[in-house]
């Protein structure tokens, strides 16, 4: 096997490992939007980010509600500039929830890990509630709120 294909192969095994209990039916298509959303962040691609939204989309950053796919693209790619240059998200998912057939809440711990450091400290560590629907049949994110864990 190429190092290409060898490497395609570990990372399609480790993706695997995220969806955790719901690796099938509708509860892993709605986790696929969370998963997307990660993905992006490791790319630090604000677009990709914000395209994961519904277009009037809600992300809460900070103290900084942003409430549409364009507010979220610039604030991210300001973010990507600058601070979170190079971070990447770490996820893992507790519940997922179907709300109706098009609507559902997922519930995920993690955080962010800045660029240079290995793994997530203590002290950053984050539960996200993801409320996603259904378009077109692909899952999509409608809101985004990340709140600290302690203790």
């Amino acid at each position: 096997m190429s190092n290409d294909a060898a490497a395609l192969v570990a990372g399609a095994k480790e993706w695997a490992t995220l969806y955790g209990d719901y690796s099938n039916g509708e509860e892993g298509a709605v986790l696929t939007a969370p998963l997307r959303f990660r993905a992006a962040w490791a790319a630090n691609d604000s677009g990709a980010l914000a395209d994961m939204f519904v277009e009037n989309g809600s992300f809460l950053a900070g103290d900084r509600q942003l409430m549409n796919r364009e507010e979220i693209r610039s604030y991210m790619a300001e973010a990507f500039a600058g601070g979170l240059k190079g971070s990447r998200m770490v996820t893992d998912v507790r519940e997922i929830r179907m709300l109706t057939d098009s609507v559902a809440i997922a519930i995920t711990d993690g955080g962010i890990i800045p660029d240079g450091q290995e793994s997530l400290g203590d002290a950053d560590r984050i539960r996200i509630m993801w409320v996603a629907v259904k378009q077109n049949g692909d899952w999509r994110l409608v809101s985004y709120q990340s709140s600290p864990v302690t203790g």
